[in-house]
């Protein structure tokens, strides 16, 4: 997977670190990050899927209604909210590709609500859904894609082109996957059986 530390910590933009990607290392890394969510998740049960953990930081300044700012995410919010990201990273990426000039800003993006994901066998396949999306997308890269094509993400933000808006989907995926393996481990914990010493 890619080391997305150096652009954490600034001393790398994200433009320097994906500019020797190609369309073949994003399928590659793709593959990568899912495996890697779902190995993250491997041995969790049903129960984990909706187990509310503790988490002290918990804070959506993105959230629709006043009382979801600062709720707990469970594991199924985690994995549709992050598959969501790279979904719509995958979508605009090959609109860029295409040569398809974009409004600054854009957006396109549908998440899955994440109440309605309940089972494990709901978050493996919600990945391996996204996962199959993603590598459609770089289906309909041109042979000769428009890298030069980029748009401003936010405002004062930076311009991104193709193959680092499309990588800007895996990096959400990566500051996810600590939360999910922090939930996995709470959750584990929390059916643990009780001895009594």
């Amino acid at each position: 997977m890619l080391d997305f530390s150096p652009v954490r910590r600034k001393e790398l933009t994200m433009a320097e670190l994906v500019q020797a990607l190609t369309p073949a290392d994003l399928r590659r890394l793709t593959d990568e990050m899912v495996d890697g969510m779902l190995g993250l998740i491997a041995e969790a049960v049903d129960a984990d899927v909706v187990f509310v953990p503790l988490d002290p930081d918990a804070h959506d300044s993105a959230a629709s209604e006043a009382e979801a700012v600062d709720l707990a995410w469970t594991l199924g919010h985690v994995v549709v909210h992050a598959t969501a990201s790279s979904e719509e990273a995958a979508w605009l990426a090959a609109e860029l590709a295409r040569g398809v000039p974009l409004p600054d800003k854009r957006r396109s993006r549908y998440e899955v609500p994440w109440e309605t994901v309940t089972t494990i066998a709901q978050c493996r396949a919600r990945l391996e859904e996204s996962r199959r999306m993603r590598l459609a997308t770089l289906d309909v890269w041109p042979d000769a894609p428009h890298l030069d094509n980029a748009y401003q993400l936010w405002d004062n933000g930076p311009r991104a082109s193709a193959v680092e808006r499309f990588v800007r989907g895996l990096a959400h995926d990566d500051s996810h996957l600590g939360q999910i393996k922090d939930i996995v481990a709470q959750a584990k914990a929390a059916r643990a059986p009780v001895t009594n010493v």
